[in-house]
Parts: structure tokens; C-alpha cells; sequence
């Protein structure tokens, strides 16, 4: 495996490489749009998507996004343009995904846990000239007040139950009308259905496969980093592309058509994004969709479906242990489990492999390289514990952290870096960042991923230590400084700062300490309280820890790693 490290690399005549495509291979950019097309062409009829009873071909998803590319740009948008997918795992986010692209617009993925100030943010950030978001009330009271108050020009409105089968959608609006949002329709909010309804060719004879390249930008990923709000990563269609391609040539089993993937990921995640959605398009396979984790749903889709491969994070493999109709649920369809997102934990590791017999297999990835870096071997020769070996195409470097300029000191643990062709253009209206974040070395621009690792002499990878301050909470990645900041919003609140704590369940969860302007001028319990009704979900903390003073350094600044220290060592 081809790496650019002193004693922990060895050339890649002397490591064996257990994938079964050879690390050498290269790989064709394509754009996404003609990625589906390649996939439709070979048999239109084939399923793509399975939601909850209805299933839905490659043909039709498609159509659909023909028609919403169409309607696009008849509303004037124009090729590089943002449009927003505030969407959980629904069908239309596939269509409104390809679709997009299809216009020539970029895609910006926002979470639907965000509150009203994420989404506001980052829409205002991205420059999202349209929303496409669902009728469910929390999504769309979210979305409708960020229209009111963005310079967003539209919301783009789908009614779920015209997704489902047709009893479970006449059975959503008859008998759970509260679970559908009364949307004020208008000339700025449409409707899904009307917008894909026209008759006819989709796309204007003068749109042509020509106007978008793999060298156009196709998605804003937003991520974060140590200081600071989230930034959006550009990835290209090469990016996006090609690492659904390498994470394609992993695949030990044969003729992929015939795969069903178990998508319970978030599609807005990227590892969802790169390891279901558009896996699945350029292999031909079909995946199982599910609006949300659920462990029962997620063990009976499994059942219904036959999934032979699960991507998920490790709170989804320990939730499934933990559910009571796991031991009477037939998974003999599942040939592999897929773990990613955050480290885990070994006895979880164990358990499920002992109780289900089916293999789990550590992976890594990062936003900035467009979803997967590396993979234990799905069948045959793995390490557990490590991250498994690089995808094909991908090289790594272990930098000096201290200065990252030079390499690691032989035979040590070094910042892991990587240069690829699905590593990310750089950050969205952020050039100045390109210093912090990417590495030249021997004419290779390599990215800083923040990890830190070891190269074991088979070549399997293994990461050891973290030097960003990101909280890895169930797969969620947590900024603690947007944390902080909504925090020190509070008027009794003086200081901050928010560190990951472990847990369990989650692997870690956000934790604040606080000082206060006045003594007892607020009590935790309330500030807790206070603080999680204005983050997203996945962003809440387990307790406010309040204190007469926080640890600071040498010039005053506030010490996020001494106070990590004290709490949790290390």
C-alpha cells in the first residue's frame, strides 16, 4: 500500500492487500447525473428504493429528478447555484439530489435535527437560493421561518404521505393530521408533486450532458473544525464520484445488482451520502430506506428486504443489541455490517458479531475526503480495532504533530494525512483556510484530518489520538464552540466551554462548563434546560457544570484541553 512514511510504511510489493480490487487501480470521474443514467440504462425497471412498503425504480427516481431539474430551471436557477436539502431518509431526496444536478446547480445537505439559527447560518453561508424540505411540522415550521427571515427565495414543500403505499398515505391523512404541517402554500412555498407534474421530455433540448463536468462542484458538505462556525467542504462530482467507485471495488460478493443496502445512515451525512446513496447508484443496488433509525423498524426492514449490507455507526449496532426482537429476527440475509462514524467500542464489536453472526467491519472517513478513506476487508484477512486499509487509489502520509511540515519521528504515531482522488477542493468562501488544512509533500497535496495514527506493518491503520476538539457523538460530529456560543448568549453566563465526555451509548456526549456573571444568578438544571432548546439534537449536553473559574493558559485564554485533562484525563 503506497504511503509517503518512513518505518511505518513498506512499499506495496511488501504489504499483502486484502481488498479485492488491487490499490492501484484508478478510477473514471464521471458526473453524478451520468452516473444514474449509465445505472438506469442497464435496467430502468430495477428497484432503487424500498420505503416502507412501496418501491420505487431507478427508472422512476429518474423521471423524477428530470422533472425537478426542469422546474428548476424554469424558476430561473442557473448551473452553480445552491439548492438546499433539509430532508430526512425520504425518496424525494434522491430525486431532488440528482435532480439538482442535473440543472447545474450544487447541492447543500442541512441536517433536519438543526434549529432555526443553524439553518439560518448556514443558508445564509451557502447562498441557497431554494429549500426542498417536507411536510412534517417540525421540518416545516423550521424551514418556513428561516423564508421569512433569509434571503432564501423558495421552500419546495413534499407531502410524505404521497410517498408511501397508498393505505399507509390515505392512513397518514385521515387519522394523524396533526403529523402533517398546514403549509401556507404561495407563490414562494410549492408544492413537490406540482413542481415534477409536467407532461412531457423533462429537460429543455437545450440542457445537454455537456453543460455539467466532473470538474464542477456538486455538493456542500458542511463540517467543522477547532474554532469557529461549520464550514462547507466542496466536493466535485470527480470527489463524489470516485469514492463511490472505490468504496464499489471493496466489494468482495460478486454482482452488486443484486446488493440491498440497509439505509438507515442519514442521507445528509456523508458517509450515507458516499456509502448508500451513491454506492448503491453506481453498483446498480438497491437500498431500504427508513426515514429514521429505529431499531425495531430497522430489524424488520432488514427481514422484509433481505439487506445483505448495514452501514451505520456504532450507537446503531449497540441500540439493536439492546432491542428485544433481535434474537427472533431472521438476519441470514446480511453478509456484512459496516461501521463508521466514530471509534467502536470492542465488547459492542464482540457481541454483535457472537449474537448474530454476521461480521462487522471498521471504516474511516471524513467529510473533506468525500465520505471513505479506508476499510477493513469485508471477507478474509481484517485487524479489529483499526480502521482497515486504504480504498484503492489512496495514499496516506503520518505528519509530525507538532509540525506538520515534516514527517513523524520513526517508528511514532503522526498526524494522518491524506491525498486522494476524493479528497475535498478546499472550504466554501474560506481560501484562507487551505494553509491549515492541506499539506504539500514531494508534489502531493495531502489533507490534515486532525487524527492521529499508526501504521502497523501489514498495513492496516489504526487511529490512537484526536487533536481536533470535535465531539464524535453517535457519528454526529459536535463543534464545541457552536456550543459555547449559543450558551454565552445567556445573560447569567460568563464563560464557556464544552468538552466531549464518554458515554456508553453515544461514545461521547457534550458536556458545558460554565462560569457565571453573578454568583448563583442561574442554577444548571435551568441553563441545561435553556441551552438544549436552542441547539440541534444531537448538539445537547448532558449536564452545565458551573464553576468559580475554567482553566486558561499562559495568556489568558481560555484551556478547553486542561479542563478535557481534569475531567476525563489523558
Amino acid at each position: 500500500m503506497a504511503t509517503d512514511m518512513n518505518v511505518n510504511s513498506a512499499s506495496q510489493g511488501q504489504m499483502a492487500y486484502h481488498h479485492p480490487t488491487p490499490w492501484s487501480a484508478r478510477f473514471e470521474p464521471m458526473t453524478l447525473p451520468e452516473m444514474l443514467a449509465r445505472t438506469v440504462a442497464l435496467d430502468p425497471d430495477a428497484p432503487f428504493l424500498h420505503f416502507l412498503g412501496r418501491t420505487y425504480s431507478y427508472g422512476a427516481i429518474q423521471a423524477e429528478a428530470e422533472h425537478f431539474a426542469s422546474a428548476l430551471i424554469q424558476m430561473g436557477v442557473q448551473k452553480g447555484d445552491r439548492i438546499g436539502l433539509f430532508l430526512p431518509n425520504v425518496p424525494i431526496y434522491a430525486s431532488a439530489y440528482y435532480g439538482a444536478m442535473m440543472a447545474g446547480a450544487i447541492v447543500v445537505n442541512f441536517s433536519p435535527l438543526y434549529s432555526v439559527e443553524e439553518l439560518a447560518w448556514q443558508v445564509d453561508d451557502s447562498g441557497a437560493r431554494m429549500l426542498v424540505t417536507l411536510d412534517v411540522p417540525d421540518l416545516y415550521r423550521t424551514a418556513s421561518e428561516v423564508l421569512e427571515n433569509s434571503e432564501l427565495e423558495k421552500l419546495i414543500v413534499g407531502r410524505l404521505a404521497d410517498m408511501l403505499p397508498w393505505a399507509k398515505g390515505t392512513a397518514l391523512k385521515l387519522f394523524r393530521r396533526k403529523d402533517i404541517a398546514d403549509v401556507a402554500w404561495d407563490e414562494n412555498v410549492l408544492d413537490w408533486g406540482r413542481c415534477i407534474a409536467s407532461p412531457g421530455r423533462a429537460l429543455p433540448d437545450d440542457i445537454t450532458p455537456d453543460d455539467i463536468t466532473p470538474d464542477d462542484l456538486a455538493l456542500l458538505q458542511y463540517t467543522g473544525g477547532t474554532t469557529g462556525r461549520p464550514k462547507g467542504a466542496m466536493l466535485g462530482h470527480s470527489q463524489l464520484s470516485i469514492n463511490a467507485q472505490q468504496v464499489a471495488a471493496i466489494n468482495p460478493f460478486g454482482d452488486p445488482r443484486g446488493e440491498v443496502f440497509m439505509g438507515a445512515l442519514p442521507f445528509f451525512h456523508v458517509f450515507a451520502n458516499t456509502a448508500l446513496l451513491n454506492h448503491a447508484v453506481v453498483s446498480g443496488g438497491a437500498i431500504a430506506l427508513v426515514p429514521r433509525f429505529d431499531a425495531c423498524q430497522v430489524l424488520k426492514t432488514i427481514e422484509r428486504y433481505k439487506a445483505t449490507g448495514f452501514p451505520g455507526v456504532p450507537t446503531m449496532f449497540q441500540a439493536m443489541l439492546d432491542h428485544p426482537d433481535l434474537a427472533k429476527t431472521d438476519l441470514s440475509s446480511l453478509k456484512v455490517c459496516i461501521s463508521g462514524g466514530a471509534p467502536m467500542p470492542a465488547p459492542v464489536h464482540t457481541r454483535f458479531e457472537e449474537v448474530t453472526g454476521v461480521r462487522v467491519c471498521e471504516g474511516y472517513g471524513l467529510t473533506e475526503s468525500a465520505g471513505v478513506v479506508s476499510a477493513n476487508p469485508y471477507a478474509g484477512t481484517r485487524r479489529k480495532g483499526t480502521i482497515g486499509q486504504l480504498v484503492p487509489g489512496t495514499e496516506v502520509a503520518l505528519l509530525d504533530k507538532e509540525d506538520p511540515t515534516r514527517l513523524a519521528p520513526e517508528g511514532e504515531p503522526g498526524e494522518l494525512a491524506v491525498h486522494g482522488p476524493q479528497v475535498m477542493r478546499g472550504y466554501w468562501n474560506r481560501p484562507e483556510t487551505a494553509q491549515e488544512v492541506f499539506v504539500e509533500r514531494g508534489g502531493k497535496t495531502y489533507l490534515r484530518t486532525g487524527d492521529v495514527a499508526v501504521m502497523h506493518d501489514d498495513g492496516f491503520l489504526e487511529i490512537v489520538d484526536r487533536i481536533k476538539d470535535m465531539i464524535s457523538v453517535g457519528g454526529f460530529k459536535v463543534f464545541p464552540s457552536v456550543v459555547e456560543d449559543a450558551i454565552l448568549k445567556h445573560d447569567a453566563v460568563k464563560e464557556a466551554l464544552v468538552i466531549g465526555v464518554p458515554e456508553d451509548y453515544r461514545g461521547e456526549v457534550p458536556r458545558a462548563y460554565v462560569t457565571l456573571q453573578t454568583e448563583g444568578a442561574e442554577t444548571a438544571d435551568a441553563l441545561r434546560e435553556w441551552l438544549n432548546a436552542r441547539i440541534g439534537k444531537h448538539e445537547r449536553v448532558d449536564e452545565v457544570v458551573i464553576r468559580d473559574e475554567l482553566p486558561k493558559t499562559m495568556i489568558g485564554k481560555l484551556d478547553r484541553k486542561a479542563l478535557r485533562s481534569a475531567v476525563i484525563g489523558g
